[in-house]
């Protein structure tokens, strides 16, 4: 048994792709199943085919950590897909523990960004020797020299030892399905990506002849089997049936339970397996309180594989049931014990979602990474028939060691035209951005590097495509904490609200756009305390969007005005959540965004506000 499990550790490679987002990770991953014959010639491979999730697909970005396998002259890639995103670093914290190289894939014209310092600093720190990939070299704009240059010197301003600073260069067109070690080399096919994983990352570290042990890495919840807990065996055997115990970080049993399902990757499913040995990347189930960075072992273990520490979350919303007039109509998941239980599923599977109860009812504070990270819970949680009201983001504050208040700061990088660059430097620094670095990027465009508060962010995205005509692009990077900035001006503008609950009236609507631009059309239910609009002024301005045309029976001399509404200005749920202010909440159902009061009777929203204007005299 002890030389068949080391052929087998032998034959074994496990490698993360990290890198940017759109930098091509998924596209790699495709024509690595291709061409290691994991898809069949004839077989229908879906584009991006490991971003099996429809948010994926519609966003063209991957926010969970998948794993696949290929075979290629007789070894076996256990390759994981990792998000390219800041927002959900925890699934990249979580997922370079299982493997033992990793691939760095940088664009050949972007060169290295925000998220790409992130993760290769993640696996920089475990000791891990990055193979790393300019792809897309085949573009008008690549450089791939400059980038090969850009890439060294951020690995020596992350501490890379010798042999990670001696890190081997391909370059790759993974859309084109090539890679070469030479820019001049043929380009035929990933042939020369294979051998040098072959020869660069070491087999699995593990032990064969010890008692089973496996760090539970990612959660998710399967309609036929359960609860289904992925990672990698340290050491020893596990069989199909085999009874297990658990334990959980500190040393506690959790339970002891038998493995009724274990799954192993094979090219893009997974297939179930009577056994497997230690280096394996493997899926078990049949446990029914074992969580994220637990150990599944054999009974006689003691002590728990350590999990390493995942960074914490640095922005919170309030999630609670929808009490608007409307509620109940487009949803089938309404009480606060049902989005109870589905926020904490969530937070059981995800590490870096932390989800607590407030003292109000049927509200819990939701706490993660960024807006996006929030937004995508959201909008899952919408297409399961989820109804929620959702308050506001805001940033989690620290008190240091000398009691001063710590906000979270983000290092963000924009790539921006030379024209913009000026409206971009106003408009961070009047969100408290600190400008650290200025220099041309190629194409006519210029690079700029802030520094600043995380809370100066939040709705600034809408804002700068529109500042930049859609071609800006900006990448952001949490680096910690630090002292706080001081108060970021908010929304200048006041909003429409509604006074009456009915169906928006054309005509109605019609008078209102001289006052701002609406967010309803005509025909549309509307209720008391509901925004419609923006008003161009400072102020709130209750109206009636009800009201129809007065009727005579004298005939008008001239001719009757065409009602012809602008169309309304619909926002996407980051978009709304990022607009609101304290005072407001979005509702969010399966088919609606809607913005409205946190508190939708007129007379108890004047008493609110004359409390707080006391209070701050």
């Amino acid at each position: 048994m002890t030389d068949g499990a080391t052929k087998l550790a032998d034959a074994l490679r496990n490698i993360a792709i990290i890198a940017h987002v759109d930098h091509g990770k998924t596209t790699l991953v495709d024509r690595l199943l291709q061409q290691s014959g994991a898809v069949r010639a004839n077989q229908a491979l879906a584009e991006r085919a490991m971003d099996s999730n429809d948010l994926e697909r519609e966003r063209g970005i991957t926010i969970l950590a998948k794993c696949t396998s290929v075979e290629w002259r007789g070894l076996r890639f256990n390759i994981v897909d990792t998000p390219g995103h800041a927002d959900f670093g925890g699934e990249v914290e979580r997922i370079l523990s299982m493997v033992d190289g990793a691939l760095l894939l940088v664009d050949a014209s972007d060169g290295p960004m925000p998220q790409t310092k992130f993760v290769l600093m993640k696996a920089l720190s475990l000791g891990l020797k990055p193979i790393v990939v300019v792809n897309k070299v085949d573009k008008p704009d690549a450089r791939p020299d400059w980038v090969v240059d850009q890439i060294f010197d951020l690995f020596a301003a992350l501490d890379a030892d010798e042999e990670q600073l001696d890190f081997p260069v391909l370059y790759a067109s993974a859309k084109e399905g090539w890679a070469a070690h030479a820019l001049d080399d043929p380009r035929e096919n990933m042939t020369p990506l294979f051998e040098t994983v072959m020869e660069k990352v070491r087999a699995p570290v593990a032990d064969p002849d010890g008692p089973f042990r496996m760090l539970a890495t990612t959660l998710e919840n399967d309609p036929y089997l359960g609860r289904i807990l992925t990672g990698r065996i340290e050491s020893g055997v596990v069989s199909m049936n085999q009874t297990v115990h658990t334990l959980a970080r500190d040393g506690r049993e959790l339970e002891r339970a038998r493995l009724t399902k274990l799954l192993a990757f094979r090219g893009l499913d997974r297939v179930p397996v009577e056994r497997a040995e230690a280096g394996d990347i493997v899926c078990v189930a049949g446990l029914a309180k074992t969580t994220v960075a637990d150990t599944i072992c054999e009974q006689g273990v003691k002590d728990p594989i350590p999990a390493r520490p995942i960074s914490p979350p640095t922005m919170a919303m309030t999630v609670s049931v929808n009490d608007s007039p409307l509620a109940g109509r487009e949803g089938d998941k309404l009480t606060g014990r049902m989005i109870g239980d589905r926020l904490a599923r969530e937070s059981e599977g995800n590490v870096a979602i932390r989800v607590t109860e407030t003292t109000d009812k049927d509200a819990y504070e939701v706490a993660g990474r960024g807006e996006l990270q929030l937004g995508v819970l959201l909008e899952t949680m919408r297409r399961e028939g989820f109804e929620l009201t959702v308050g506001p983001p805001r940033v989690l504050f620290q008190k240091g060691e000398g009691g001063e208040t710590l906000e979270p700061m983000e290092e963000v990088q924009i790539d921006v035209d030379e024209e913009f660059s000026g409206v971009v430097v106003e408009k961070l620094g009047l969100r408290k951005g600190e400008l650290q670095e200025m220099k041309p990027s190629g194409g006519g465009k210029i690079r700029l590097v802030f520094a600043i508060p995380s809370r100066g962010l939040i709705g600034y995205q809408g804002e700068f495509l529109a500042d930049t005509r859609g071609t800006g692009i900006i990448s952001r990077l949490y680096t910690g904490a630090a002292p706080y900035k001081g108060p970021i001006p908010g929304r200048r503008e006041g909003v429409l609200i509604s006074a009456e609950q009915g169906r928006a009236v054309a005509y109605a609507l019609w008078n209102l756009e001289e006052r701002g631009p609406l967010f309803i059309g005509a025909g549309e239910d509307v209720y008391p305390g509901m925004i419609l609009g923006e008003h161009n002024k400072g102020s709130d301005l209750e109206v009636n969007p009800l009201k129809g045309k007065q009727l005579t029976n004298i005939r008008a001399a001239g001719k009757d005005d065409a009602v012809r509404l602008t169309n309304p200005i619909r926002r996407t749920l980051e978009e709304a959540l990022a607009y609101i202010e304290d005072d407001e909440r979005v509702e969010v159902t399966p088919k609606s965004i809607r913005l409205r009061k946190a508190i939708l009777d007129p007379h108890e929203r004047k008493k609110e506000r004359r409390r707080r204007e006391q209070g701050a005299a």
